[in-house]
């Protein structure tokens, strides 16, 4: 006599949850195979599945997770396999959750700061996914402040306030070595249940200067890996480490600035998941510091991704998130800034009227700046070079050439040297609009230096908008000047 099979039990959880999201069981199968897709998965699962799912059986694999998300982005809340009756297992979308206390953004962020530094090659094929945006944007846009952040004995005086920071001292960097010009500390000088001083958290806004600049001479790639290590040896104690309220918000505003160039140099070299989820962590990190403005700042962050992805219509929606977050009493630099991304997004749709407008909105609000404004350090690149910047880009994609190579060449007349990345975007801006303006020997030229350029950066952006240039070309391609462009090109070594 053979043992019957285990009894199973309904899975009522699963079932509420179909019926509250209104799918029948082919309508759940088919998101799921369409979901997996975006993980390189081929999934055949269909109505007869459900059914078994519903009757207690267990689906395989990560395949829970996926049916989880499935919910949450059409219930617009964070739900686990758990909370559908399922066995738990890795979430798909591990790195997007909006955590609920700051101990666990420690535990997320810090998880994916030591999975960075050990396994880069396998964090790099992490795919960007527009849905995974709309949670955490809107856990930060209804969220508040955390009520307490300290960590350690509450009765320990207060550290001493660090001065406002500013501009990091010049540093040459021609000739330092990328591990060589980060501040190091023995492994044993820090861990975590030590105190945090007002110098540790001065030592954080320091590195992320030198670290910013690098980014904007060399390229993402040039010390990304050596930032990611940084935050994984040095911050992530400070975090795990005794601190009150006052030191304890001025360390996860470092933090969250820090994890948000992670993110910006990271998508750099075109790690988009990657990208995603540091900007998601340094959204929540701002949220802990009670940083309100930061936060929009990191919005429009990953309204900056989303542009250059393609995907407009969530480019607009975070750059107004940002906006209604951050409110009308923002400096009008802040402003400025927050209306030029959101024009941004509708250039990719080719909304013409609502990109202008928000042009407009964006000038103005930057006319209205006064030198004595109390303009937060992380928004003082936002200048008259940036704007036309973001006219010129803004122009490019509505096919309006001859504004766009006013503008660029406007930008590049004013950007400092040292943005050496975002010049030569714009150059290729120009080049484009010189392209379509019908000036094909100036088109080439000005793409030739930009290629150039790009040969000595670490910066796949910076290939990509060479490509674009490229693929531009390509009606021309028997002319005279577009075969001097390749023969200067294919030189570069």
């Amino acid at each position: 006599m053979t043992d019957r099979p285990p009894q199973r039990t309904p899975n009522r959880q699963l079932a509420a949850l179909i019926a509250e999201a209104g799918f029948s069981n082919a309508g759940l199968a088919r998101r799921v195979d369409q979901l997996g897709l975006e993980h390189g998965l081929d999934l055949r699962y269909d109505k007869t599945s459900v059914t078994r799912w519903l009757r207690g059986q267990q689906p395989r694999g990560t395949t829970p997770a996926l049916i989880a998300e499935v919910f949450t982005r059409r219930l617009g809340r964070r739900l686990s396999a758990q909370d559908l009756g399922l066995d738990a297992c890795a979430p798909v979308y591990a790195g997007l959750e909006f955590a609920a206390t700051p101990e666990e953004a420690v535990d997320i962020v810090s998880g994916l700061w030591r999975k960075d530094s050990g396994s880069h090659a396998e964090l790099r094929k992490i795919a960007f996914t527009p849905a995974g945006l709309v949670v955490p944007s809107r856990d930060w846009l209804i969220g508040r402040a955390d009520e307490r952040v300290g960590r350690g004995d509450p009765q320990h005086p207060a550290e001493p306030r660090v001065p406002a920071q500013g501009r990091a001292p010049a540093v040459s960097l021609t000739a330092v070595p990328a591990a060589a010009a980060v501040p190091r500390q023995r492994s044993t000088d820090r861990g975590p249940g030590q105190r945090v001083t007002g110098g540790d958290i001065a030592a954080l806004r320091s590195v992320g200067e030198l670290f910013r600049t690098l980014d904007h001479a060399y390229g993402g790639g040039h010390a990304r890996q050596a930032l990611v290590r940084y935050l994984e040896h040095e911050a992530e104690p400070m975090l795990r480490g005794v601190y009150g309220e006052t030191v304890g918000r001025r360390l996860f505003g470092a933090a969250a600035d820090l994890t948000r160039l992670a993110g910006w140099t990271s998508y750099d070299i075109a790690a988009h998941g990657l990208a995603q989820r540091y900007f998601v962590q340094a959204l929540r990190l701002s949220q802990a510091a009670g940083d309100r403005a930061y936060g929009s700042y990191v919005l429009i962050t990953m309204s900056r991704q989303a542009v250059y992805l393609g995907h407009g219509r969530e480019a607009v929606q975070l750059a107004r998130v940002a906006q209604q977050g951050v409110g009308s009493s923002a400096p009008p630099v802040v402003q400025a800034m927050l209306h030029a991304v959101e024009a941004r997004g509708h250039a990719v749709l080719g909304e013409v009227r609502a990109c202008t407008s928000s042009l407009v909105r964006a000038e103005r609000a930057l006319d209205a700046a006064r030198p004595g404004d109390d303009v937060p350090y992380w928004a003082r690149f936002f200048d008259d070079a940036q704007l036309a910047d973001d006219f010129g880009h803004c122009h490019r994609d509505l096919q309006q050439y001859r504004a766009a190579a006013q503008h660029a060449e406007r930008s590049l007349q004013l950007r400092a040297p040292g943005f050496a990345r975002s010049r030569l975007f714009c150059r290729i801006v120009l080049a484009t609009a010189r392209l379509g303006l019908g000036e094909l020997d100036q088109a080439c030229a000005l793409g030739a230096e930009a290629a150039q350029q790009a040969a000595e950066m670490r910066s796949a952006r910076a290939v990509e908008y060479v490509r674009d240039f490229e693929r531009r070309l390509e009606p021309y391609r028997d002319a005279t000047a577009v075969r001097n462009y390749r023969d200067r090109v294919g030189a570069i070594g």
